[in-house]
């Protein structure tokens, strides 16, 4: 099933340029990073499931690289960016081999089954 994204034809053009511009810096690091690197986590601070995600990377000794962007109360517009960009609505996100493979939860999942390291060959 693809993924719903609104179609570029109903923005209206004096705004286009708003919504494709709307913090590019911070998710063009993100996407050079995910270019760049086997495992990246993107978080953010006081949310403890980026930190378990790193945690079970740590543990799995798979190395990564973090990002993190603020905390509930900071950069929660950058984090919206993120999250437009990536159609995943929670923090982590975890990419491998620049693949979105969700967040926490799923990297557990990926771990345990031993599918996390068939990714990274």
């Amino acid at each position: 099933m693809p993924r719903a994204v609104l179609d570029e034809a109903q923005v209206h053009p004096a705004i286009r340029h708003r919504v494709a511009s709307y913090h590019q810096p911070l998710v063009g690091a993100v996407q050079a990073a995910v270019a760049t690197h086997p495992v990246v986590v993107v978080g953010m601070g006081i949310n403890p499931f980026p930190k378990k995600a790193r945690a079970a990377l740590a543990a799995a000794g798979v190395p990564f690289h973090y990002m993190g962007y603020g905390s509930y109360f900071s950069q929660w517009r950058e984090r919206t960016a993120l999250k437009m960009w990536a159609g995943w609505p929670t923090f982590p996100m975890v990419f491998v081999r620049g693949t979105l493979v969700g967040g926490a939860a799923d990297l557990d999942r990926l771990i345990a089954s031993g599918e996390l390291k068939t990714l990274l060959r």
